[in-house]
C-alpha cells in the first residue's frame, strides 16, 4: 500500500530533512520517497501543520500483564499506545511475578518483529522489587532487558543501590530509579503544603524526593556508572540534577507530561484520578520543570501511564491507589507544553532521547529506511471518552473532556494506524 504524507514538518535530528517540510511516500512499510513532488498514492494525508518524527518511545509504562491483567494487558497497552502515538514502549517490572527472569522478559517481548507497537522490558534490579537482593542482571541483559529498575518502587537500600551501579558497569547498563524516601512519604496522599492541610490529607513532602536524589547522586559520584531518575517533580531535584550534569556525572532524568501542567489544587474535589506518585505539586515546582525541559536538564518526557482498576481507584481518597492512564492523552499535554517550549525540542525528548538513553537505534527519516514514524497534529481538537478509551482502565481526569493535540498516524514494522 502507498501512503502519502503531504507537507509535514520533519523533526529527526539524524535526517538531512530535519526541520524541513516535505512530502513523504511510504510504500509497504518503507520510506520510498521524500521530496516536493506530489507522489501517486493509495491514501493521502494532508499533513500541513503537523509534525513527523521517529515513532514516539515511552520510557516506563506500567502494564499489569502478567498477574494484573484486569488493569492492563499487553494487547490493550499496545492499542492505547498506538492511539497515543507510541511505536515502542518500555514496560516497568512491577508485574506478578516481576520481570526478573529470562522467561518473563521473553513473555513481554515476544513477537516484537511483527508488532505495530514494540514492547521492551525494564527488568527488576532486585528480586520481587523489594530492594533486598539483586537479580541476575547480566543474564537479563543478554535476554533483552534494555535497562534495570524497581519501577514504581524506589531503590531504598543504599548498599544495593551502590552495588547496582557497579554491577551495571560490566555492560554499560543504565540504572533507573524512582527517587523517594518511603519513610517520609509513609501514609502520604498528596503533596505536603497548604492544600494538603486544608483538605486534611497526610502530605508527601518534596524533601522525600530531594533526599533520595541527593543521596543517589553522591553514590553515583562515588561508584561511577549511569543513572536515570524517573518522574521527577520538585524544583530542587531539577537543580540537583543540573549541578550533577555540570560536574560531568552520567545522570539523566524524565518527567511525566502532566506534571508541569497540573498543580495540587486539582485535588480540591478529592478526585482520585489526580492521585499520583510523585504527587502533583505547587506552581514553583511546575515552573522549574518547564525550565528544566527548556535548558535540557530534563532529557525525556514520559506518559507516567499507570492503569488502575475501578475497585482500587474509585474509593475514599486515602484508600485509592496512585496512578492515572495517560497514553492517549499524552499528545494533548505536549501541545500544551509547546505553548511555552518549542514543539521540536519536546518531540526530540519523546522520539530520540529515550532510545539514545537505552542505546536503541533512533529510526531515521530517509529514503529506503523502515517507516517507524509518528505524525502529530498539535492543533487537532477531540474528546477523550469511554468510547475511544482503549485502555482496560478508566482512571483518567480527562475522560469526557475536550482536548487539543492528537496523533494522526503511526507506522512501524510494515503496519499502520491512521485516524479516519
Amino acid at each position: 500500500m502507498k501512503i502519502l504524507l503531504q507537507s509535514p514538518r520533519i523533526v529527526n535530528s539524524g535526517s538531512p530533512f530535519h526541520l524541513k517540510k516535505k512530502n513523504v511516500l511510504i510504500v509497504n512499510g518503507r520510506i520510498a520517497e521524500i521530496g516536493d513532488k506530489n507522489y501517486h498514492a493509495d491514501k493521502t494525508i494532508d499533513a500541513d501543520g503537523m509534525t513527523l518524527s521517529a515513532g514516539w518511545f515511552d520510557l516506563g509504562t506500567f502494564v499489569g500483564d502478567p498477574g494484573l491483567e484486569q488493569r492492563e494487558d499487553i494487547s490493550s497497552l499496545a492499542r492505547a499506545a498506538a492511539a497515543g502515538g507510541f511505536t515502542e514502549v518500555a514496560v516497568l517490572p512491577n508485574t506478578h511475578p516481576c520481570l526478573q527472569t529470562k522467561n518473563e522478559v521473553a513473555y513481554v517481548t515476544q513477537g516484537n518483529d511483527n508488532r505495530l507497537v514494540q514492547i521492551h522490558a525494564l527488568a527488576a534490579v532486585t528480586k520481587n522489587c523489594k530492594g533486598e537482593e539483586l537479580t541476575d542482571m547480566i543474564d537479563l541483559h543478554r535476554a533483552g532487558a534494555v535497562a534495570f529498575t524497581d519501577g514504581l518502587k524506589p531503590l531504598w537500600h543504599t548498599d544495593i543501590f551502590l552495588k547496582s551501579l557497579q554491577y551495571l558497569q560490566k555492560f554499560n547498563g543504565v540504572l533507573i530509579d524512582h527517587p523517594e524516601d518511603v519513610w517520609l512519604d509513609l501514609f502520604g496522599q498528596m503533596h505536603e503544603g497548604p492544600q494538603s492541610a486544608q483538605l486534611g490529607l497526610k502530605g508527601m513532602p518534596k524533601i522525600a524526593e530531594e533526599i533520595a536524589v541527593s543521596r543517589n547522586l553522591k553514590l553515583l559520584e562515588y561508584a561511577g556508572g549511569r543513572l536515570h531518575f524517573s518522574k521527577i517533580s520538585s524544583a530542587k531535584s531539577v537543580n540537583l540534577i543540573r549541578a550533577a550534569k555540570k560536574k560531568g556525572l552520567q545522570v539523566t532524568c524524565d518527567v511525566t507530561s502532566y506534571q508541569p501542567l497540573i498543580l495540587d489544587e486539582a485535588l480540591n474535589d478529592f478526585d482520585t484520578n489526580f492521585k499520583t506518585n510523585p504527587p502533583l505539586r505547587e506552581k514553583p515546582d511546575a515552573d522549574a520543570l518547564l525550565k528544566g525541559l527548556q535548558d535540557e536538564t530534563i532529557d525525556v518526557i514520559c506518559s507516567g501511564h499507570v492503569p488502575v482498576d475501578d475497585e482500587s481507584k474509585f474509593l475514599e481518597f486515602d484508600q485509592a491507589d496512585f496512578g492515572m492512564i495517560n497514553l492517549q492523552t499524552f499528545g494533548a499535554h505536549i501541545a500544551s507544553i509547546s505553548e511555552t517550549i518549542k514543539l521540536d525540542s519536546l518531540i526530540v525528548k519523546i522520539a530520540e532521547r529515550p532510545r539514545q538513553l537505552l542505546k536503541i537505534e533512533v529510526p531515521k527519516i530517509e529514503v529506503d529506511q523502515k517507516a517507524n514514524l509518528t505524525l502529530f497534529d498539535p492543533n487537532a481538537e477531540w474528546e477523550f471518552n469511554s468510547e475511544n478509551n482503549l485502555s482496560k482502565s478508566r482512571n483518567s481526569p480527562w475522560l469526557g473532556k475536550k482536548l487539543k493535540g492528537k496523533v494522526v498516524a503511526v507506522f512501524n514494522n510494515g503496519k499502520a494506524k491512521m485516524e479516519e
